[in-house]
């Protein structure tokens, strides 16, 4: 049985606990506190240190799932939960002033993480701003050189995390930089079980969210 390790992160409200607690099979971890800064404007508790869950794959494997907080004054954590990580799965909530400022700062924010991993990136809650729409946030990301998967979901949608996982592990085992690692041999076995997974659920890139 292998063991692998996934972050997910992004700004407050974002979808970060509902989606893993979409994958967890109700046991999911969650560490949350009462919001009593700008952050509860938009919800009413907020990650303080980290969720955590478990996706058990049809293979034996497990993925490990761990939420960072969102707010930048607990990027301490962000450090330490990412440490052993494969790879990140980025959120951002489209309703926020300025989402594409989101991927930015957060993709520098992990910059170093990701650079040895990979990364793909969720927008949430595209059913209440349209706009940026996923073809401005793609556009933008290419103006940058950066070849990132990008998709509309649904945090709440077991389907929509699923195929964020299998794109990630799919982005990993493709990735160049490291061709005949042991570690993108593992993630193959991985990707096959994600794969599995998620063969009941409809193909393609998104399914059409609701809320987040």
């Amino acid at each position: 049985m292998k063991t692998y390790k996934i972050i997910f992160s992004g700004p407050p409200g974002a979808g970060k606990s509902t989606a893993i607690k979409s994958v967890s099979n109700g046991n999911a971890v969650t560490t949350e506190a009462i919001a009593t800064d700008e952050t509860a404007e938009r919800k009413k508790s907020t990650t303080v240190a980290m969720d955590y869950s478990i996706l058990q794959l049809g293979s034996g494997d497990r993925i490990h799932l761990y939420g960072t907080p969102g707010q930048e004054r607990f990027s301490f954590m962000w450090d330490v939960l990412t440490k052993g990580g494969m790879g990140l799965i980025l959120l951002i909530d489209n309703k926020r002033p300025d989402p594409m400022a989101d991927i930015e700062f957060f993709l520098d924010a992990f910059k170093d993480f990701i650079e040895k991993t990979t990364v793909v990136i969720g927008i949430t809650r595209v059913d209440l701003c349209a706009t940026p729409t996923i073809q401005d946030h793609q556009r933008r990301l290419n103006e940058k050189n950066l070849n990132i998967p990008i998709f509309a979901i649904d945090s709440r949608a077991e389907k929509d995390i699923v195929k964020l996982i299998e794109a990630l592990l799919r982005q990993l085992h493709t990735k160049k930089r490291r061709p005949s690692s042991e570690n993108n041999r593992s993630t193959t076995s991985a990707t096959a079980s994600c794969v599995a997974l998620s063969h009941a659920y409809p193909q393609g890139e998104a399914s059409r969210p609701t809320h987040s």
